[in-house]
């Protein structure tokens, strides 16, 4: 990260949109992280709602790639990306105002399907400005600037939780949700007026007239597959593993809670390192790398008899989402150059789909197989997701090399 003559750190603080971008996803990851644990408490104490009824709220994440990919669309066709990141974040902002007054149960359902997947798609939009920039004004370092930029996110996630829990109990989860929504439409406060011009490729780079844009998408959506497949076993492990560790392992309150929260330091740790490693060797092979480490984080909890293994199984996990944080959108970007809002908006909007699958996975498979069992499951999908990942590796290659050959 700060090797000379140019460090992604020193480009990120000369320019003042990456700054912004910095400080834009702090305030937003903050602001997610704080209300997001909050809503199940939400909607089963404040609005009466069943319990088993308020676990399929986060079903309503189905609806995020069907958004990212309408909004990815619009964005490639716009000349100002920040436009719409302003739009979804508005958009964003009435959401999670609107959730703040419900009174009823299907409310908050209906919000998150038609409104806050709408919003969520800022964040796509900043990064396809992102890769507007670095393709207007290359560096030797492009995945470290998208990784020291994504690092506000990251740390936004380390701060939110903490402090959600101790908003919502001193002034109450509806406030919470208020506290949300300000979060929200600061994210855009930091760009003041700039304005990032869509970044016009080559025409040489382009797909040729007669490709068919699904058949060209295939790359993109492939990887985006693989990246569910690899990440079902995040809500499967957040979800139960804390009732793994009080129930059966009889473990204190601070040990479950340094066992949950040492994941998120490691992946802030290892972005920078990740990135470096993609600059170097390309982005498909260290996401390969990242994914063998989720395989063996989840074979880590699975076979878990004590706080060790399950430490182990953290720092592995952290390895994952490491690679996804710091490379999976670049990565999405390369595969779809034409389209990098598209490929933005699919590949961010997918990643809560491996959370409502893995739900649905946890809630059938700790009745069947019971814990920690149930991350065998979760293990034998991402084993799936690295032969999906050598494949397309081996894929891309060839197709590279071909068109070199052209």
């Amino acid at each position: 990260m700060f090797d000379r003559p140019e460090s992604a750190l020193r480009v990120v603080a000369r320019s003042p949109f990456y700054r912004a971008a910095f400080l834009s996803l702090l305030i937003a990851g903050i602001g997610m992280s704080a209300a997001t644990p909050q809503l199940t408490l939400f909607l089963v104490r404040d609005l009466g709602t069943p319990l088993p009824v308020a676990g399929l709220y986060y079903v309503t994440n189905l609806a995020a790639p069907i958004a990212g990919y309408l909004l990815g669309r619009l964005s490639d066709r716009s000349h100002d990306r920040l436009r719409l990141l302003r739009i979804c974040a508005l958009v964003g902002t009435a959401g999670w105002l609107a959730m703040a007054s419900t009174n009823a149960v299907w409310q908050p359902f209906v919000i998150s399907i038609v409104v806050l997947s709408i919003g969520g798609g800022s964040m796509a939009q900043l990064f396809a400005a992102c890769r507007d920039e670095l393709s207007r004004n290359p560096t030797r370092a492009d995945n470290r600037v998208v990784a020291t930029v994504r690092m506000g996110f990251t740390i936004g996630w380390i701060l939110g939780p903490v402090l959600g829990s101790w908003y919502g109990g001193v002034f109450g989860l509806r406030s919470l949700l208020v506290a949300t929504a300000v979060c929200v439409f600061a994210q855009i406060i930091p760009f003041g007026r700039q304005r990032i011009e869509r970044y016009q490729a080559p025409r040489s780079t382009l797909r040729s007239p007669g490709t068919r844009e699904i058949t060209h998408m295939l790359p993109l959506l492939a990887f985006t597959a693989l990246c569910v497949l690899a990440m079902t076993g995040d809500t499967i492990k957040f979800g139960y593993l804390p009732i793994y560790m009080a129930d059966e392992l009889h473990l204190s309150d601070s040990v479950r809670g340094a066992v949950i929260g040492i994941q998120p330091l490691i992946e802030l740790l290892m972005l920078p390192v990740v990135a470096r490693l993609a600059d170097r060797f390309g982005g498909l092979p260290v996401m390969t790398g990242g994914v063998v480490l989720g395989l063996c984080g989840n074979l880590a909890f699975a076979t878990s008899t004590g706080v060790g293994m399950l430490f182990l199984g953290q720092a592995l996990t952290a390895g994952l989402w490491a690679c996804v944080a710091a490379i999976g959108v670049s990565i999405a970007q390369d595969l779809y150059p034409e389209g990098v809002g598209t490929a933005s908006g699919v590949f961010l909007g997918a990643i809560p789909v491996g959370s409502a699958i893995g739900g649905a996975i946890g809630g059938i498979g700790v009745a069947a197989i019971g814990l920690p069992q149930v991350f065998f499951v979760p293990a034998a999908l991402t084993t799936l997701a690295v032969a999906g990942f050598v494949a397309l590796s081996i894929r891309t290659g060839r197709t590279g090399t071909q068109s070199a050959g052209k």
